[in-house]
C-alpha cells in the first residue's frame, strides 16, 4: 500500500499543487499518472442535475464538489492506495482523509454521496440513514442515485430526498441537458449505439449543433469510460 499527500480542488478531485492533475469527472484523483476512486461511495456526476427543497434543478455534480472542496479548505490530504478498480485496470481505490477525516464518510454523512454497494460493504449505512433523517445535502430536495443517472433509467430510478415534485423525473432526465462550464462533448443515447450505451459529440462534429445532450462529459476519455461510442460525423482522427 502506498500513501500520498494531496490536495484537492473543484471538480472533488482534480489535483494541483505538485502532482500532475487532469480532469476525469468528480470522482477520480490522478497521482503520479495512478487514477485514485474514492472507496465505497457513489457521487453525482460532473453533469448530473437535483432538485432542491423547492422542486428547481441545480448541478448537483458540481455543488458537492464545492462543498468538498470548502471543506478541505487547502489543508493536505492524505490518499491510501488500496487496490485496482475491476472495471477499469487502470484505476485504482483510495481511502482518502483530511485532518483525521475520512472523506467518503464525510461526504455520505453530509448527504453528497451515497454509499455503495457491495464495495462499501455496510461501512456508510448509518452515515447515509442519518443524512436522509437529517434532510443534509441532497436529501433535502429530490434525486437519483448517480448509478440511475448513468444508465439513464427515468422511468424505472427511485426518487431520493424529502420533496420530489410530480414532474420531478422530467428534471433530473431532460432532453436537452445544461452544459457545466467546460465540459463541452456532448452525449446522447440512442438504440442505433448498441453495443455501446450512447453517442458523443465533439463541438467540431457535423451532428454536434442537431444534437440535444442529455449528457455533458469534460473530456473524451470520460465519454468513453461512460460507454459512449464517438459520432461516425467526427471521422476516427
Amino acid at each position: 500500500m502506498r500513501s500520498a499527500v494531496i490536495s484537492l480542488t473543484l471538480l472533488a478531485f482534480m489535483l494541483s499543487g505538485r502532482c500532475d492533475a487532469h480532469p476525469i469527472d468528480a470522482h477520480p484523483v490522478k497521482i503520479d499518472g495512478k487514477t485514485l476512486r474514492l472507496d465505497g461511495i457513489d457521487t453525482p456526476e460532473t453533469d448530473q442535475t437535483c432538485l432542491n427543497e423547492d422542486g428547481e434543478s441545480f448541478p448537483c455534480g458540481l455543488r458537492a464538489a464545492a462543498e468538498l472542496e470548502k471543506f478541505i479548505a487547502r489543508r493536505p490530504v492524505k490518499c491510501e492506495d488500496i487496490r485496482v478498480e475491476p472495471a477499469y485496470p487502470n484505476r485504482r481505490i483510495a481511502e482518502c482523509s483530511v485532518a483525521g477525516i475520512d472523506l467518503g464518510r464525510w461526504l455520505v454523512d453530509e448527504g453528497w454521496a451515497l454509499n455503495f454497494e457491495p464495495r462499501a460493504k455496510g461501512r456508510f449505512t448509518t452515515d447515509e440513514d442519518d443524512a436522509r433523517a437529517a434532510h443534509s445535502g441532497l436529501w433535502k430536495g429530490c434525486f437519483v442515485a448517480p448509478q440511475d443517472f448513468r444508465s439513464w433509467n427515468k422511468h424505472s430510478a427511485k426518487l431520493l430526498g424529502a420533496n420530489c415534485p410530480p414532474d420531478a423525473r422530467d428534471k433530473l432526465f431532460p432532453d436537452d441537458a445544461t452544459m457545466p462550464m467546460g465540459c463541452e462533448i456532448k452525449g446522447h443515447y440512442a438504440v442505433r449505439a448498441w453495443p455501446y450505451a450512447g453517442i458523443y459529440h465533439l463541438p467540431n462534429c457535423g451532428s454536434y449543433r442537431r444534437t440535444k445532450a442529455k449528457r455533458w462529459f469534460c473530456s473524451e476519455e470520460a465519454a468513453l469510460e461512460a460507454g459512449f461510442r464517438k459520432a461516425y460525423t467526427c471521422g476516427w482522427w
